[in-house]
């Protein structure tokens, strides 16, 4: 089975071929960060915008990059939620109206699910049962993943989640849009242990999260040390350093509880903040104390993708699941609300 997938849920427009036989056929991906730079954030009506100039063509580009005929495929995935309403349906739209054209069925793909199973596209998958981390600009959560489609909610965010913790403490110290990549390179000159911040709700049992009392004592320790609104430079870089070690080992703790009490010995990571090197080596760390291994995607698939949308569609659509004609999307979509996927 050949699936076309795409993502459009936010500000990244991608596209995807996936081939049950022959893998990932072709991908195409497309970020609108400049133009949203200049307003410090995404802009949802630019936003829907761009990715109606972007679809199109784009769909037209991915079946010549697998060698395909215009339409070659057994089916049609794309991301129904959770995301920004406008610019889900901009996707929603162009994959239903493409599936009725070519009389083929579609399936409405549950974006963070899409991220979980991101990492099931490398050459060493990991199996399932596994306790996944999802941390990314819109979420932060903990999922015990029996099997494909069974999901079972650990812990979650109280508030911002990781990436948007990031972003917001990178605006904090003037780092332009998206400053959370930026903030990451910055803390990387910076010196361990020079500001400790608090590891939010570590002593408290569970694992759910929150970072807002962090980026509390980040704007204090800003504020502390600046002159004339302004902070030396290697400080800026001694602060964020502090900010994303109380996160990574926030996560990572966070993590080992998930593992001991599922009994599991696999953790994926997903989502934009997985990229992180330095939380890929404390959770590799944690994992190799515990007994248990690692998996994520590979950087160009930790971000918003069509490749992950493709096959997420194509594992329902294989299990006989598609969707109405009905176009339908959701902001918001809690991921336990998925039905079963009987493979």
């Amino acid at each position: 089975m050949r699936v076309l997938g795409i993502e459009s849920s936010c500000d990244e427009t991608g596209v995807a071929i996936y081939d049950s036989e022959q893998g990932l056929m072709a991908h195409q991906l497309y970020s609108q960060v400049k133009m949203h730079a200049e307003f410090g954030g995404v802009v949802p009506e630019l936003a829907s915008r761009d990715h109606i100039r972007k679809l199109a063509p784009m769909i037209r580009g991915v079946f010549t990059d697998a060698g395909l005929e215009f339409g070659d495929v057994d089916g049609i995935a794309y991301t129904a939620g959770p995301g920004l309403v406008g610019a889900l349906m901009v996707g929603a739209s162009m994959g239903r109206s493409l599936a009725m054209g070519w009389g083929v069925p579609a399936i409405a793909v549950h974006h963070m699910e899409g991220h979980l199973l991101a990492p099931m596209l490398e050459e060493q998958p990991p199996e399932y049962p596994f306790v996944a981390l999802l941390v990314s600009g819109g979420h932060t959560m903990l999922v015990d993943v029996s099997a494909p489609g069974c999901y079972r909610i650990l812990g979650e965010t109280l508030d911002d989640a990781a990436g948007e913790a990031f972003d917001k403490t990178a605006k904090m110290m003037g780092l332009p849009y998206p400053g959370g990549p930026l903030l990451s390179q910055k803390a990387d000159q910076g010196v361990k242990g020079v500001f400790e911040f608090p590891r939010p709700m570590i002593d408290r049992p569970g694992m759910d999260f929150s970072f807002s009392g962090l980026k509390t004592a980040v704007r204090l320790a800003i504020a502390r040390h600046a002159v004339d609104e302004v902070v030396e430079e290697q400080i800026q870089a001694d602060i964020a350093c502090g900010f994303q070690q109380a996160v990574i080992e926030t996560l990572a703790i966070k993590c080992r509880r998930a593992l001991r009490e599922t009994g599991h010995k696999t953790l994926v990571i997903a989502g934009g903040v997985s990229a992180n090197k330095s939380l890929r080596t404390a959770l590799h760390a944690m994992c190799k104390k515990e007994r248990a291994r690692v998996f994520y995607a590979r950087p160009e698939f930790c971000t918003d993708n069509g490749a992950m949308i493709a096959y997420a569609g194509w594992l329902r659509l294989k299990a006989g699941q598609q969707s109405s004609l009905k176009v339908e999307v959701k902001a918001r979509w809690p991921l336990d609300e998925l039905e079963p996927i009987n493979v």
